[in-house]
C-alpha cells in the first residue's frame, strides 16, 4: 500500500471539534473501515465479480449448445506394444533428423546442445521433453543420405545412450547404405521415413512401398502432378501403412476447431485466409553451408537423380535446394501445404475446382528461381467458399489462419479463438441483451486446458492469442512430430489408416500442384475429377 492508503485511520485535523450528525461522522466510518484488511475488501469483490465472470462463461457455452467436455487429448494407442518395428532412414538433412528423434533418436551433438542449453537456462525443456517420450519399441537399423557426414550423424543417433528407448546399449548401429534400394532391400528394415528433397520422394516411396515397406513420407508429397497419381496408385495397390508428414494435424487447436465448424457455430463459412510469414535466412531457406560439404563427401549425380535439369556440383543446390524447382516445390508445396492441410483437417473441402496465383522474386535475389512472395486464390463454388493464402519471406508479422463465417470468426494457431460477428443471425439476441460482447472472443481454447473458456476481459484476450509450441497429449506437452510417427508407428501395428494417409495426401498434393502450375502458366488452372487432371 500507499503512504495515503496507510493514514486511512488518522482523524482528521481540521474537522476534529465539529458535532456529530445523525449518521455516522466521517471519522467513526474511517475508524470502522480500518478495522476490516484491506486486501479483505478487495478480495470480496474480486471473488464476486470471478463469480458472476464464471456464471457469464457457462452462461455463454450452455447457450451455444457446446458442451464444455474435457478437451485434454489422450493416447490411445497401443505405446509400444506388439512386434518390434526397424526403421529405415532416407535422407539425414534437418527435417530426417528430427523425424528420428521423434522415434526416441537423437545424434550425439544434438543432446549434448539440449543438455547445455538446460543447464544455462531452466526453462528449456527441449532435452527433458526428448526423454520423456514414451518408447515406441522401435529400432533405427538403417540409414542412408548422400552427404557422409549426415550419414555418420544418424549412424551415431541409433546407438545414443541419452534415449527414451530401454535397452539402447544393446542394440547394433544402423548400417549405412550408399544407395537408397540397398536399404530398401535391406531384411533388416521394416518401415522407412523417406525426408529427402521432393524430386525423390515418389520414387523413393514407390520403390519401399513394392518392396513391402510401410511409409513416412514428408511433404509436399510429390514434385508433380503425374507423380502424385502414380504414387496414389501403388500405396493402394500394395496396401502399406502410408503417413503423410504434416504433424500439425496432431494439434489439438485444430482438432477443436473441426469441432466447433461441425457444430455450426460459426455459419456458413465464405472465406478461409491462410497465411505463411517469414523474415529470416532459415525461413528463406538459405541455410547454411556445411564446411564439409564437398564433391568428395556429397554423391552429387546421385542427388540430382531425376531431377528435370542436371547440372555440374553446386554446393548452394545441394544445402538450399528448397530455393530451386529442379528440386522442390517452392512456397507452394513446402508451406501452403501445411496451410491448406490445416484448412483440410477442419473443413474436409477436398481438391479446389480452380486455382489462380501470383508473386514472384522480390527479395532475396540469389539465383533462386522460385517466389518469395506468393499468393494463390482457392475456389470451391461447390461450397460457396473461397480460400486465400498469401506468403511472404521478408517480413515476420504472425497472421495465421482465419476461417470467416456469417455467424463467426474463428482463428486458429497455436491457440483458437471464435468471436461472434455484431451482424450475425444467430447470435442476434444474445447480443442484443449483453450476454455476448462482440468486441471479445466469443470462447477460446488453449493446448493443455481443462475446457473451453468464454472470454468476458480483455486480459483474457490477450493470453489467448498467444501459442504454444508443443501441443499436448494426457495433460503433458508433446512434439507434435513425435506423435505423428508415433501414430504411424501404431497403424502399423494395428492395421489403422493415419491421420494424413495417401488420400489427404493426394488431396495436398493435387491443389499444392496446381497453386504452382497457375504461378508458372500465368493463368488460372482447373482440377478435372473424370479425367482427373488439372486443365
Amino acid at each position: 500500500m500507499n503512504d495515503r492508503e496507510n493514514k486511512i485511520d488518522e482523524p482528521d485535523q481540521n474537522n476534529r471539534n465539529k458535532k456529530s450528525t445523525k449518521t455516522m461522522p466521517r471519522r467513526d466510518l474511517l475508524k470502522s473501515m480500518a478495522t476490516l484488511p484491506v486486501l479483505g475488501v478487495f478480495g470480496a469483490a474480486f471473488h464476486q465479480k470471478r463469480r458472476l465472470v464464471h456464471r457469464k462463461k457457462n452462461a455463454i457455452i450452455g447457450e451455444l449448445g457446446f458442451d464444455e467436455a474435457p478437451t485434454v487429448l489422450t493416447s490411445e494407442t497401443l505405446d509400444g506394444k506388439g512386434d518390434v518395428i526397424r526403421l529405415g532412414l532416407i535422407g539425414a538433412g534437418g527435417r530426417g533428423m528430427h523425424l528420428i528423434r521423434s522415434a526416441g533418436f537423437a545424434d550425439p551433438e544434438w543432446t549434448a546442445r539440449a543438455k547445455m542449453a538446460a543447464q544455462e537456462d531452466r526453462m528449456n525443456t527441449w532435452l527433458k521433453d526428448y526423454l520423456n517420450q514414451p518408447d515406441l519399441n522401435v529400432r533405427l537399423t538403417a540409414v542412408c543420405d548422400v552427404f557422409d557426414v549426415r550419414a555418420e550423424k544418424a549412424a551415431a543417433a541409433s546407438v545414443n545412450p541419452l534415449s527414451p528407448v530401454k535397452n539402447i546399449d544393446d542394440f547394433s548401429e544402423a548400417k549405412r547404405h550408399r544407395h537408397y534400394r540397398d536399404l530398401l532391400n535391406d531384411r533388416n528394415v521394416d518401415a522407412v521415413i523417406i525426408a529427402t528433397p521432393d524430386h525423390w520422394h515418389a520414387q523413393m516411396a514407390m520403390d519401399a512401398a513394392r518392396a513391402g515397406k510401410h511409409v513416412y513420407l514428408e511433404k509436399c508429397m510429390t514434385r508433380t502432378e503425374e507423380e502424385a497419381l502414380a504414387l496414389t496408385r501403388v500405396i493402394k495397390e500394395t496396401g502399406i501403412t502410408f503417413q503423410l508428414g504434416h504433424q500439425n494435424r496432431q494439434l489439438e487447436t485444430y482438432n477443436r476447431a473441426h469441432d466447433i465448424f461441425r457444430k455450426g457455430l460459426l455459419g456458413p463459412v465464405t472465406l478461409v485466409a491462410i497465411t505463411t510469414n517469414r523474415n529470416t535466412p532459415d525461413g528463406a531457406w538459405v541455410y547454411p553451408i556445411h564446411p564439409m560439404g564437398n564433391p568428395g563427401t556429397i554423391d552429387w549425380d546421385l542427388f540430382q537423380g531425376p531431377a528435370p535439369n542436371r547440372v555440374p556440383f553446386s554446393r548452394e543446390r545441394f544445402f538450399r535446394w528448397r530455393c530451386w524447382y529442379d528440386y522442390g516445390t517452392g512456397l507452394s508445396g513446402d508451406l501452403l501445404s501445411h496451410e491448406y492441410d490445416c484448412v483440410n483437417q477442419v473443413l474436409h473441402v477436398g481438391i479446389p475446382a480452380s486455382v489462380t496465383a501470383s508473386g514472384g522474386i522480390y527479395f532475396f535475389k540469389d539465383g533462386r528461381d522460385v517466389p518469395d512472395v506468393f499468393q494463390a486464390t482457392l475456389e470451391y463454388p461447390d461450397r460457396n467458399l473461397t480460400v486465400l493464402y498469401s506468403a511472404t519471406l521478408a517480413n515476420s508479422e504472425y497472421r495465421g489462419a482465419v476461417f470467416m463465417g456469417h455467424d463467426a470468426t474463428m482463428r486458429v494457431g497455436g491457440t483458437l479463438t471464435v468471436k461472434a460477428d455484431s451482424h450475425s443471425t444467430r447470435y442476434e439476441k444474445k447480443i442484443r441483451n449483453g450476454l455476448i460482447d462482440p468486441s471479445l472472443p466469443l470462447f477460446s481454447f488453449r493446448p493443455g486446458s481443462k475446457g473451453l473458456d468464454a472470454v468476458t476481459s480483455a486480459t483474457e484476450q490477450y493470453f489467448s492469442s498467444r501459442g504454444l509450441l508443443y501441443t499436448y497429449r494426457d495433460g503433458k506437452r508433446v512434439d507434435s512430430t513425435h506423435l505423428h510417427v508415433k501414430e504411424w508407428i501404431d497403424c502399423i501395428r494395428s492395421g489403422g489408416t493415419p491421420g494424413c494417409g495417401i488420400d489427404r495426401g493426394f488431396e495436398e498434393a493435387i491443389t499444392c500442384h496446381m497453386a504452382t502450375r497457375a504461378y508458372l502458366e500465368k493463368r488460372s488452372v482447373a482440377w478435372d475429377p473424370v479425367r482427373r487432371r488439372i486443365v
